[in-house]
């Protein structure tokens, strides 16, 4: 039987495991994890990054994209980029 869980396609498109999350597309040749804002998505294919694979929101942090919480504080969350060898950086914080 194939595994068609999240975990199994993200590993299969080589999203590194500790970056994981609930939701994985591809944009502009780019793979995109997580709660991922809009404006990072269209920085990243703006500046087109030769050296980075992905970027992704890990976990589901208050106040992401979809995570806002009336009344409630907004975390503050890293997004995080990571290379064909899957050596990650930030790429920007929030």
């Amino acid at each position: 039987m194939k595994d068609t869980t999240l975990e199994a396609f993200n590993a299969s498109i080589g999203v590194p495991q500790q970056l994981g999350s609930c939701h994985t597309t591809k944009v502009g040749g780019y793979i995109i994890v997580g709660h991922m804002p809009a404006d990072v998505i269209a920085r990243l294919l703006r500046e087109k990054p030769a050296d980075i694979v992905g970027i992704s929101v890990p976990g589901m942090p208050v106040g992401s994209p979809g995570m806002e919480v009336p009344g409630r504080r907004v975390d503050r969350y890293d997004i995080i980029a990571w290379d064909r060898q899957g050596r990650t950086r930030v790429y920007e914080k929030r």
